[in-house]
């Protein structure tokens, strides 16, 4: 029974500190986010290539959708990791 409650005690110490840790150090979201974001552009362009004669509503839906990758770049670079000591000898 002890040996029980000392493996759930590190199951749970593992999901609880270190899978979120891992998560930030890796920056696993944000890289998932551009990862969907690049799959979504190649998309949206090869079927707007593929046009015989795009209308003006399509351009527009194209040039959105390739302008928010600036959005999406800049909160990707802007997320690394936060420093929480208070530190302020710098």
């Amino acid at each position: 029974m002890n040996t029980t409650i000392t493996v759930i005690k590190a199951v749970w110490y593992f999901i609880k500190c270190e899978i979120p840790e891992l998560m930030s150090n890796w920056r696993l979201i944000p890289r998932l986010l551009m990862a969907l974001y690049t799959y979504a552009f190649y998309q949206v362009t090869t079927w707007f290539m593929a046009m015989p004669e795009p209308t003006t509503a399509q351009a527009g839906f194209v040039a959105t959708i390739v302008g928010a990758g600036a959005g999406f770049f800049g909160l990707y670079v802007g997320s690394g990791k936060v420093n929480t000591s208070k530190d302020n000898s710098k």
